[in-house]
């Protein structure tokens, strides 16, 4: 069942459509201002767990429902950055709370199948512009947070964003261990 699921799932890979606006640096840091589209997205919330146990939750159910668990019946491939919201508190930590968006591959945008699982939601969100900065390995709540600090320190005094909501990414699926990728976004105000 899974292999199914895993073989249908990265068979096809899109890319959540943006545009690069802009490249910027400081010392280590190198990041990018994108304009990311907006469009329909599968989204799932967890509260009262730590991030990484929220995740381990979320995500399953996400690949499920773009695997097959739907009302069509039909897996609709994978589109990357999977990313997903944290609620930062004033001294940098997370708070008990995330949001995974998925954004529903192209094909599906105008009718995504109904999910089968209720605590799915398909919203509709507006474009974004966000500063992004990317990073290796297999990312925890804890490589979020300092690679999120290490990005706030790079755009002192040149950019506004949000200070009580960013966005983690990734982009490979979990049995891939060399050359991962992830991003943190911060969204510019």
């Amino acid at each position: 069942m899974l292999g199914m699921i895993r073989n249908s799932l990265f068979g096809s890979v899109e890319t959540w459509p943006w545009q690069v606006l802009s490249k910027g640096g400081k010392e280590d840091v190198s990041y990018e201002e994108r304009d990311c589209e907006g469009g329909k997205f599968a989204t799932v919330e967890v509260t009262d767990k730590p991030v990484d146990e929220a995740l381990r939750e979320a995500m399953p159910k996400v690949m499920k429902y773009v695997g097959g668990t739907n009302d069509k019946g039909i897996g609709m491939g994978m589109t990357v950055p999977i990313s997903f919201a944290v609620f930062p508190d004033k001294d940098g930590s997370l708070q008990k709370k995330l949001k995974v968006w998925f954004r529903i591959p192209n094909a599906f945008q105008s009718s995504p199948p109904v999910p089968s699982d209720n605590s799915i939601k398909i919203e509709e969100r507006d474009s974004i512009t966000v500063y992004s900065m990317q990073f290796g390995g297999y990312a925890k709540e804890a490589d979020y947070i300092a690679r999120a600090a290490q990005l706030r320190t790079a755009l002192e005094g040149t950019a506004s964003y949000k200070s009580d909501i960013y966005f983690c990414t990734g982009y490979d699926p979990p049995m891939k261990p060399y050359g991962r990728r992830n991003e943190v976004w911060l969204v510019k105000t």
